[in-house]
């Protein structure tokens, strides 16, 4: 152990920390822009700078290491005006419209600029010129150059954690920008979408396209009816924005904003979650008995970040995907087509929204093979950020509403549905119905907890009526990667894949609210969803009864020709850029 004095206050930490962990660990709060532990610490913002006694220079404190008997002042007055002048520098060149910026409240500088008490500029603003043709703003992924402030968070996060490389740094001096790689227009990289570089940005710097007006716009018209379905990690997140406890910011008192929103119909993701459990399910056994998985393995299709990120990278393995529909987009074809039957209305007269911890919806929903003559299956995403801007452009208090109920057939799911946005869940919940559909019983539901947690990329093998079935479970496309170059190299076999483009799955979204640094969050949210799994008094998929009665009334069987022509889809119909 190492002793030092930060701010007059005796602190014992390990040999090897920061002076930043040091302080961290003895509550003494360091402002920092662009640090991320293990990811990001080049002290490119210069903002942690403290005073180091013996030092002549000031040294920053999230990459410079404790010694024994150091005695540190984080305020002191050379350190706090040398603070100051580098939140002004960094202000200079970032436009400072915070009225109109997505992350007014929620900016880390703008905290940190009001802490130190910066009402006016000293210099001259600079921001950048004749750059804003790379981006449009058709693309779910927004980059505005004069917000950015060269953290470099965003190029750390796609190149070490996500393995993309999207984006890099042009420019030197003044003139430093952070661009997409290789010269590249955005639309045409290998973005996968996953947006973390959004969670991660401390500004405004990167934010999703805006879809929150043509969703007024469409509870405003009189001509449509509004459906909208709440994927299962948007629950256990969007309370966050308004200081609600998990056990208050319930999917039905989101039912309850939701419908003072004007929305007709409030349905649960949930609900298509085990529709495609019993696809995908019966798919995976389909594929494992006819010997189809001796050499790949069958990959989940649930996450659209992944499927864009294998079709970039590895495009000779799109065939080993699912050819199951997300339960997004399984929502939407169910809706436009045996929903609008219940209703005696036409496909086109529904107006289909869905709410999304994940910026990737936005270009699933958008594809050329997610529509039929009637229109898109689902015609707008949201994601749990623009959900959020919405209760409160419109004055809404969660807090204050009572619970309501959602609405049906599609209101009603299993626990196993609602794991999905937790990594491991979509396997566990599969092979939970896979259980049930080899032996005529069900299993303990907790028999496949091992897949719940651990490390990005872990593997499991359950035997199933004496047929052993080899899954791994993979979140973070860095971890992705590494699985597809194992198994390519011949170095694992595996039976079952389950991949998440976040890590922690859906409930560390890019579309979740910004989190920053503490990614904590994610193993809490998605305890959340566990939780709620296991006081859900039906937890399996193929118990669901409005499931049963969809196959019933309108699709027979699961990969029955009606379940394929609705629920599946051809991953090689459309391609990532050249």
């Amino acid at each position: 152990m190492v002793t030092l004095t930060i701010d007059g206050q005796t602190v014992q930490t390990r040999e090897g920390a920061t002076i930043l962990e040091a302080a961290q660990s003895a509550e003494i709060r360091i402002p920092h822009l662009c640090y991320l532990k293990d990811i990001n610490e080049i002290a490119a913002c210069r903002v942690c700078c403290v005073e180091v006694e013996g030092e002549r220079v000031l040294v920053t404190a999230c990459n410079s290491p404790v010694k024994e008997g150091m005695t540190v002042h984080t305020n002191s007055p050379r350190a706090r005006r040398t603070r100051r002048t580098n939140v002004e520098l960094i202000l200079s060149q970032h436009d400072c419209k915070c009225a109109t910026c997505v992350r007014s409240g929620t900016c880390q500088l703008q905290t940190i600029a009001n802490d130190l008490g910066i009402l006016s500029l000293p210099y001259e603003t600079q921001l950048p010129k004749g750059i804003r043709g790379k981006w449009t703003t058709t693309f779910p992924l927004y980059h505005d150059y004069n917000k950015c402030i060269k953290c470099m968070r965003c190029v750390q996060i796609c190149d070490k954690i996500q393995t993309l490389n999207i984006w890099d740094v042009a420019g030197t001096g003044g003139r430093t920008t952070i661009d997409v790689s290789s010269n590249r227009v955005i639309k045409d990289s290998d973005c996968a979408l996953c947006g973390q570089c959004i969670t991660h940005c401390p500004v405004g710097g990167l934010r999703e396209r805006d879809d929150t007006p043509k969703a007024f716009a469409a509870l405003a018209d009189p001509d449509k009816i509004t459906v909208v379905q709440v994927a299962p990690a948007v629950r256990t997140a969007w309370g966050e924005y308004f200081d609600l406890k998990p056990e208050e910011a319930t999917m039905e008192r989101m039912a309850a904003c939701l419908r003072r929103l004007g929305f007709d119909y409030i349905f649960d993701t949930n609900f298509t979650a085990d529709l495609t459990i019993l696809e995908e399910g019966n798919e995976f056994l389909h594929r494992l008995k006819s010997g189809g998985l001796t050499r790949w393995p069958m990959f989940t299709s649930c996450c659209p970040g992944w499927v864009r990120f294998l079709k970039g990278q590895f495009p000779e393995l799109v065939g080993q995907l699912s050819t199951a529909k997300s339960p997004q987009q399984m929502f939407g074809s169910v809706v436009k087509s045996w929903f609008a039957q219940k209703l005696g209305v036409a496909p086109e007269k529904l107006f289909c929204v869905s709410v999304m911890p994940c910026v990737a919806k936005k270009a699933e929903c958008e594809l050329p093979t997610m529509a039929t003559a009637c229109g898109p299956d689902v015609d707008l995403v949201l994601t749990t950020r623009e959900l959020v801007r919405m209760l409160r452009a419109d004055k809404l208090d969660p807090a204050n509403l009572p619970e309501e109920p959602l609405d049906d057939p599609l209101g009603v799911h299993s626990g196993a549905g609602v794991i999905f946005g937790a990594t491991g869940g979509v396997m566990e919940a599969a092979l939970r119905t896979a259980a049930y559909v080899l032996t005529g019983e069900n299993p303990d539901p907790e028999a496949f907890a091992a897949v719940r947690t651990g490390p990005g990329l872990r593997e499991a093998t359950f035997e199933i009526a004496s047929v052993p079935v080899r899954c791994a479970v993979v979140s973070g496309l860095g971890n992705a990667r590494q699985l597809v170059e194992q198994l390519r190299a011949n170095k694992v076999r595996y039976d079952f894949v389950e991949v998440m483009a976040c890590p922690g799955g859906c409930v560390g979204g890019g579309g979740q609210p910004v989190s920053v640094e503490d990614e904590e969050r994610y193993g809490v949210r998605g305890q959340r969803l566990y939780d709620l799994d296991r006081v859900n008094p039906m937890r399996f998929s193929h118990e669901n009864s409005q499931v049963q009665v969809l196959y019933r009334e309108f699709l027979g069987a699961p990969l029955s020709e009606k379940a394929e022509e609705l629920l599946h889809t051809n991953h090689k119909a459309w391609s990532m850029p050249d």
